[in-house]
């Protein structure tokens, strides 16, 4: 019973790379090729860990990864933006 309660206050590792993810995704956005994958994978990594356990680094990196997406969209789109104005 000990062992059950140890392992649901440990952080899986989904989360942690979810986090990790999330965190990347600062960077990431700035060249949407990358920012892309690096923000899906974190939020699929941050839903996944969200049904399995229920810990801060999900949530955190799921959070991170969902806004970061945002902006790497909207980044994607002044891109274009700029590419069609000139030409």
């Amino acid at each position: 019973m000990e062992e059950n309660a140890n392992n649901q206050n440990k952080p899986n590792s989904m989360a942690i790379a979810s986090f990790v993810l999330g965190l990347c995704g600062i960077i990431a956005w700035l060249l949407p090729l990358v920012g892309y994958p690096v923000t899906i994978l974190g939020i699929v990594f941050g839903a996944i860990s969200r049904k399995t356990q229920k810990n801060g680094f999900n949530m955190a990196g799921l959070i991170l990864s969902i806004i970061f997406l945002l902006v790497t969209l909207a980044n994607s789109a002044y891109g274009v933006f700029l590419a069609l104005g000139s030409l």
